[in-house]
């Protein structure tokens, strides 16, 4: 056993498996190990999986042989005392399926195997105690869901330091498929709230494009979110992820008593009620947030502000914030003046210069608030980001680099504007006529307004660095302005 080295990780050839070279302490009166220490292993990429429930496997002989079993939980693997052959086969659905890893693992190893990672061992000294963390709780329900493969499948080429036939093995080890005829296990699942929005849209359009397997989708007419009563209709056990697009965005009707209540309700009430599922059965749940809870006095805005919502919008989603940050595997993404494929400012604004661009019609220019700045936040752009952060790449089955938890700002790069400058974009963009756009202040825009008023942060940038620096390239909102324009337009 190396005594003395430093902590670090080794990926392998199985995606998201990696070994830890342990720091093992020793003396004339034994040795000391940090086995697991969250904050320095999540430092190295371990992704922080949430371990609720720790197994011992003691093999009183040399030779017990264990597996191969893919369970549908993660695992973080070490030995106490003696030491083990291990052997890993992918059994998830994808280009890796069958890939095999092995490595013998002593008291100064350590391994992370993902859910649906086939294990097993082989005891190389008696009396030696096999450990591990696990992230769900055992159960004759989940134990339904594992997949098996033979030890002795010659596929697998797996070559066991001591021969099979001389090894103590279960009975049903002996008897389990070989690999060609194993179902891989399958992946778990992604829910998508709020699935007939402007963001749901989007997400839904990029996980197809991108041909991700597991995503289903709901809006509040068949789960309302913020009703305790209607999460019975899934089973949560199927499911990983949740990415909540769901949001009351009415922010002058939220000032009234009815959309107060629909605000704090779905923009509150709902994500608790998420966090608390996911927190019960360790999901990961990302929820979209607003610049809105903040009252814009900074010139820009980074993760670490305090909240200091202006209006009952802005209000409810710094709630829903704080409920979903006590989630432990958690996302909160804050947008800003968000443009997808609905009714928002970039269509209203296209149809005014059509408008105005008609000799038939009479509007000659269009006023427009130019004391409120920041960037716009295309739905393309924030879905990609999801999904980054959720750590899919490119012709991934399932996620396999995550980002670190926590909240993140997401809007286009680039310089901020105000409404009023985006507003003569767009006019050029659409007909050439940004001329015929003029400037008012917030007061002056408002001034002969009938109903209520919300109050409005004047500056809404938000600072990007945090996203940018997990490998996320932000696009330039002029130029996915330019984009949406033209594709609108060929619609």
């Amino acid at each position: 056993m190396d005594f003395e080295k430093d902590l670090r990780v080794t990926g392998t050839n199985i995606p998201g498996v990696l070994v830890f070279d342990l720091s093992v302490h020793g003396d004339n009166r034994g040795w000391f190990k940090e086995n697991w220490q969250r904050a320095k292993m999540t430092g190295l990429g371990l992704p922080d999986f949430g371990p609720v429930q720790n197994n011992i496997s003691f093999n009183a002989k040399r030779g017990v042989t264990r597996g191969i079993h893919a369970e549908p939980w993660d695992k973080f693997i070490s030995v106490a005392t003696g030491s083990v052959f291990g052997a890993w086969v992918d059994l998830r659905p994808g280009e890796s399926f069958g890939r095999v890893y092995t490595t013998v693992l002593d008291p100064s190893k350590a391994i992370y195997i993902p859910r649906g990672v086939g294990n097993s061992f082989q005891a190389l000294e008696d009396g030696t105690a096999y450990t591990y963390l696990v992230n769900a709780h055992w159960s004759a329900e989940l134990k339904r869901t594992y997949t098996f493969v033979n030890l002795a499948d010659p596929e697998l080429g797996i070559e066991w330091p001591i021969p099979l036939e001389e090894c103590e093995l279960s009975e049903a080890d002996k008897h389990h498929p070989m690999l060609k005829d194993a179902l891989p296990m399958a992946p778990r699942r992604t829910l998508v709230t709020g699935c007939d929005g402007q963001l749901g849209r989007a997400v839904h359009a990029l996980a197809d494009g991108l041909g991700l397997p597991g995503f289903d989708y709901c809006d509040i007419d068949t789960f309302d979110m913020s009703d305790p009563a209607q999460y019975e209709q899934f089973d949560w056990s199927l499911y990983g992820t949740v990415v909540n697009c769901g949001a009351y965005t009415a922010v002058d009707k939220a000032e009234t008593p009815e959309g107060r209540v629909a605000a704090w309700r779905a923009n509150a009430t709902g994500p608790a009620l998420l966090a608390r599922v996911c927190m019960e059965h360790n999901i990961t749940l990302v929820h979209v947030s607003s610049d809105y809870v903040f009252d814009g006095t900074r010139e820009v805005h980074d993760e670490s502000e305090a909240f200091s919502p202006l209006g009952v919008y802005g209000q409810s989603k710094a709630a829903g914030d704080i409920a979903v940050s006590n989630c432990p595997r958690h996302y909160i993404l804050r947008s800003s003046w968000v443009i997808g494929d609905g009714h928002n400012f970039v269509r209203t604004m296209k149809a005014l210069s059509d408008r105005v661009a008609d000799p038939a019609d009479k509007l000659d220019r269009v006023t427009v608030v130019d004391d409120q700045v920041g960037r716009l936040t295309f739905t393309t752009d924030m879905a990609a980001a999801i999904l980054h952060l959720l750590g899919y790449r490119e012709g991934d089955m399932e996620p396999t680099a995550p980002a670190p938890y926590g909240t993140y700002d997401m809007t286009g790069s680039g310089e901020p504007f105000s409404w009023y400058g985006i507003a003569k974009e767009v006019f050029d963009l659409t007909n050439g006529n940004g001329d015929k756009v003029k400037p008012v202040s917030t007061e002056e825009y408002y001034a002969n307004a009938t109903g209520p008023v919300a109050p409005r942060p004047h500056c809404s940038a938000l600072n990007l660095a945090k996203l940018e620096a997990t490998g996320f390239d932000v696009p330039d909102w002029r130029e996915s302005l330019n984009e949406y324009i033209e594709r609108r337009e060929m619609v």
